[in-house]
């Protein structure tokens, strides 16, 4: 089965490939059917823009189409950044500029307690949806550590591990992150999924 990614972040269509190809799964950037759909983001949760996001994939191209939408989530600031964490600060920031905006706004807060949530939609055209939600609970660093990964991950710090988000390997990130155990649990409703859809003999 092929599953259309309604995004064009290779980032993210990497870590969708390692976790589910396993299950006979093929994910595809929409721009490789020729497709640039842009989905304003007018949902209130990560799961409702998740659902926008696919859903209008898949009418654009009539085939299974997922999505995803994540964040940080930090407590102190209310849940801010939450939905809006790829555009905290505006749209002339780039990733840099809104991890030390979020910096300067958590200066003097004792309370660094935050979490990284990933909400997955899969939208298929016989009109079923399939969902799943993970989470990373970690806390807000004092100062950016790490060369890997992208967006808050320089400043996601994770007591347990001693290191920052963009601190660990691919694959120590694959393990513990928001998105991979969203994809895991996806993965799962993936396989349950087929076997239900398989024929009896």
């Amino acid at each position: 089965m092929t599953l259309v990614l309604a995004s064009q972040n290779q980032k993210k269509l990497g870590e969708m490939q390692e976790i589910l190809s396993h299950l006979g799964v093929e994910v595809v950037l929409q721009s490789a059917l020729g497709v640039h759909v842009d989905v304003e983001e007018t949902g209130q949760t990560f799961a409702e823009n998740a659902w926008l996001k696919a859903h209008a994939v898949m009418q654009e191209t009539g085939q299974p189409a997922i999505a995803d939408d994540s964040g940080l989530v930090v407590d102190a600031l209310g849940g801010a950044p939450g939905i809006y964490s790829a555009r905290y600060g505006g749209e002339d920031l780039d990733d840099v500029g809104r991890y030390r905006l979020l910096l300067r706004n958590m200066e003097g807060e004792a309370n660094r307690a935050c979490r990284f949530v990933c909400a997955i939609a899969c939208c298929f055209p016989d009109g079923s949806v399939l969902t799943a939600e993970g989470i990373c609970e970690g806390v807000v660093g004092d100062a950016p550590r790490g060369e890997g990964g992208f967006g808050y991950d320089p400043i996601f710090f994770l007591p347990e591990l001693e290191r920052s988000m963009a601190e660990l390997t691919p694959m120590e990130k694959h393990n513990i992150s928001h998105r991979g155990n969203a994809l895991r649990q996806f993965a799962q409703k993936m396989a349950a999924r087929a076997a239900e859809m398989k024929p009896e003999r």
